[in-house]
């Protein structure tokens, strides 16, 4: 069944447009409470696009249906992976991307499942390839997980093992991971285990922050060193 993606909402830059960035929102959430976020942050050269997931049956919450990237019984390495429904998250992220101008550098970012999912992306882009083997065509420049963790972990390795090509990009492509110690929701050892999984497996430009006390939220420390990370890694001017 094709997913129905909900509303998109677009933060333009207010600057000189250098770098687009689709940023997901997390389990329940939608778009809008994101856009109007990342429209206040000090980078006026980023163009922000928030889109908003498919009203789906959710196996975590016994079925009953909310805005969700995939399906997810449960948010640890061992739960299975709704293949499906993050191939179709991650191809319609690619597609909001596709019709970018070609100088203008591209990234993703998410908050809890989002950042799930956008690490799924990243991933994909790693390999040239989605799970289903179609092929996937974007240029990642960078990607940002809040709170987040890395669906496919267990197979990520074997997949890479045996491409020089994958290996060089996995070792270029910046990765910036952020999670609260005091996290109720997505435990901070499952963004620290997704860290160490990334980084074995040749992940190399990753940074990882944690945050004494930090919950399932963010905070502006946080927001503000997204803002710096982004900035230094993209090159952006005038931020």
């Amino acid at each position: 069944m094709a997913s129905v993606f909900g509303r998109t909402h677009v933060v333009r830059p207010k600057g000189t447009h250098q770098a687009t960035i689709v940023w997901l929102h997390g389990l329940g959430d939608k778009g809008s409470s994101w856009s109007q976020l990342l429209e206040t942050l000090p980078l006026p050269n980023i163009k922000w696009i928030c889109p908003t997931a498919p009203t789906r049956p959710v196996s975590l919450f016994g079925g009953f249906p909310s805005t969700a990237w995939f399906d997810a019984v449960d948010v640890s390495e061992d739960a299975p992976d709704d293949l499906d429904g993050l191939d179709a998250t991650a191809a319609h992220v690619a597609n909001l991307l596709s019709t970018e101008p070609a100088d203008i550098k591209l990234g993703i970012g998410g908050f809890s499942m989002g950042a799930a999912a956008a690490l799924y992306s990243a991933t994909c882009h790693i390999l040239g390839q989605y799970s289903n083997r179609n092929p996937y065509t974007v240029n990642l420049g960078c990607v940002v997980g809040l709170s987040g963790w890395l669906p496919c972990s267990r197979t990520l390795k074997n997949r890479m093992a045996g491409s020089n090509e994958t290996g060089t990009r996995a070792a270029s492509l910046p990765i910036l991971l952020c999670h609260g110690s005091g996290d109720e929701v997505v435990p901070h050892k499952f963004g620290e285990k997704s860290a160490h999984f990334l980084r074995s497996s040749g992940f190399e430009n990753l940074t990882f922050k944690s945050y004494d006390g930090l919950g399932h939220y963010t905070i502006p420390e946080e927001m503000d060193e997204v803002c710096r990370w982004l900035t230094d890694k993209l090159g952006l001017q005038g931020s």
